[in-house]
């Protein structure tokens, strides 16, 4: 654990554990959400054909708004919870590693 405080800079063990009930809140919490953000914009299982690629083709949309509702969660958790700096640097770090560098701050 002290490889894992120190490679996020974390000085206590508490910090530590309320980190990681905020991943798991999130994580549970974006899963939960899906599926009634899919329904209120009209995209419920009903919705995708009988075929054998409808199913797959509703659970891959889910799948795919899973992320960006996980996102959002993450920093809204992690505000709740007194942790938005960290959790605000770790979305930053994970979005320049995907390419998009538009909240990144100019390192220069």
């Amino acid at each position: 654990m002290d490889k894992l405080k120190q490679r996020w800079g974390i000085e206590s063990n508490f910090q530590l554990i309320i980190i990681f009930i905020v991943f798991a809140i999130t994580g549970s919490a974006s899963v939960y959400v899906a599926k009634p953000f899919l329904v209120w914009i009209g995209m419920n299982k009903a919705s995708f054909p009988e075929v054998w690629w409808g199913q797959w083709m509703y659970w891959l949309l889910r799948i795919l708004l899973i992320f960006p509702i996980y996102q959002v969660l993450l920093l809204v958790f992690g505000w709740l919870f007194g942790q938005f700096t960290f959790f605000w640097g770790f979305e930053k770090k994970m979005l320049s590693r995907m390419g998009i560098n538009y909240f990144r701050e100019d390192e220069s």
